[in-house]
């Protein structure tokens, strides 16, 4: 069958036969260059970065998979609406991924949902679908209304093996297995078995309600990720700030596109594709966005500081980044983001010192680079995170109220010094 271009509400999808197959790396489904989305069209209210298989910083199920079992994932949105679907994704799997069936549903607190919220998804009308290898589809809309900052669920039947899963590895949150089919159980003692990562889940969007703000997405590394803040607190950077933004009357959605490890210049089996590789699917393809804000360069600078005195394979490849090269990747992110139509933010670089990543070397380069990101031009605006977070008397340190022990990540304090520092204005 031919392949058919289906433009809806902004967000192209292809329908092959009977899959609804999300073209992820188009940008004419994302950008929008106005201020506001028609509350009528989709806008992405929640997403993660993916990931390939790997062994991670801690446990998971990416390696192993799934079979004969149900998979219950919980998630906050950040904008709600009347509306609801679901994007799902086999980037890196290696077999087409069935699922047998899925259900959303209102969040009641650990892996229970509110009984009677229970909405079963589909793809193309049907209840069961494949998901081929290297694609994301997206669920078809179902009714279901959400107010900024619900916690949802989303619950995955997968009964047929699924080989090596695509995930992201640092979700913070609380992910739970059962065995056999349980998509619409709503009491969640069925679910005994935990992991702190996310398993095929790319996005979720609404449409519907009042017309809303356009989005922004946060790009980055492990402080966007949220490295060391609290599990299933939504304690993140991003989270911090879809709540000023909600709690300012103004929702917009604010989504977290940061992994842990990740490198604007590098690519790296266990940290995901370097930044300027992935730029195009995380962020040029979300729907209703309007502003990216970069927040990337401290591990090009620091990880090669850490071959010798900390090395671990998961830090591999110890790629030796110079200035330069740091600045032209900030500056091949500016390029992608405007050719989308989009507002374009940076973030200096905060302290890091005397964390394994901090050298003498590593804070002249960081010095360099927070000194272009505030002089160049190029941005359209600035976060100074590094004043915001740098100690009162040494400013190559995180204050010590920030700074979650190992003078790299900030506590959960720090990453609501992080989001207060930004002015809403940025996004405008």
């Amino acid at each position: 069958m031919g392949e058919s271009k289906i433009v809806d509400g902004g967000a192209r999808s292809t329908s092959r036969g009977a899959r609804s197959i999300i073209a992820t790396a188009d940008p004419d489904r994302a950008a929008v260059s106005v201020g506001v989305v028609a509350g009528d069209r989709w806008a992405a209210a929640w997403a993660t970065s993916l990931q390939r298989p790997s062994a991670g910083f801690d446990p998971n199920w990416s390696e192993e998979g799934f079979t004969d079992q149900t998979l219950r994932q919980v998630l906050r949105l950040s904008v709600g609406g009347d509306r609801l679907r679901v994007r799902l994704s086999n980037a890196f799997g290696g077999t087409p991924l069935v699922v047998t069936a899925a259900t959303v549903a209102v969040s009641r607190g650990g892996g229970a949902v509110e009984p009677g919220t229970v909405r079963h998804l589909s793809v193309d009308g049907a209840p069961r679908f494949a998901i081929p290898v290297g694609t994301e589809v997206a669920s078809d809309p179902v009714a279901f209304r959400s107010a900024p900052l619900d916690s949802i669920a989303v619950t995955m039947y997968l009964a047929a093996p699924t080989g090596r899963a695509t995930f992201h590895a640092q979700a913070l949150a609380t992910s739970y297995r059962a065995a056999g089919g349980h998509c619409a159980d709503s009491d969640g003692g069925v679910f005994t078995e935990t992991s702190q990562s996310w398993y095929y889940l790319s996005g979720v969007d609404v449409a519907g309600g009042p017309a809303r703000s356009a989005g922004v997405v946060v790009f980055g590394d492990s402080l966007t990720d949220g490295t060391f803040s609290t599990p299933d607190a939504n304690r993140r950077f991003p989270d911090m700030l879809a709540e000023r933004l909600a709690n300012t009357g103004r929702p917009r959605a604010v989504l977290n596109h940061g992994i842990g490890g990740n490198r604007l210049t590098v690519d790296s089996a266990w940290l995901g594709a370097k930044a300027t590789s992935r730029f195009r699917r995380d962020v040029l393809s979300q729907p209703g966005i309007g502003t990216v804000v970069i927040l990337l360069g401290i591990n090009d600078i620091g990880l090669s500081e850490v071959s010798e005195t900390a090395p671990l394979p998961i830090f591999e490849p110890y790629t030796a980044v110079s200035c330069d090269e740091v600045i032209a990747g900030h500056r091949d992110l500016i390029r992608q983001a405007r050719a989308a139509g989009l507002r374009v933010v940076a973030a200096t670089l905060s302290p890091a010192k005397p964390s394994p990543l901090s050298t003498a070397r590593s804070e002249d380069k960081r010095a360099a680079i927070n000194a272009w990101i505030r002089t160049c031009g190029e941005y359209d605006a600035i976060i100074d995170l590094d004043a915001a977070l740098r100690g009162p008397t040494d400013p190559d340190r995180l204050h010590a109220a920030y700074d979650s022990g190992d003078h790299l990540h900030p506590n959960d304090t720090g990453y609501r010094a992080m989001a207060a520092a930004i002015d809403p204005a940025a996004f405008d």
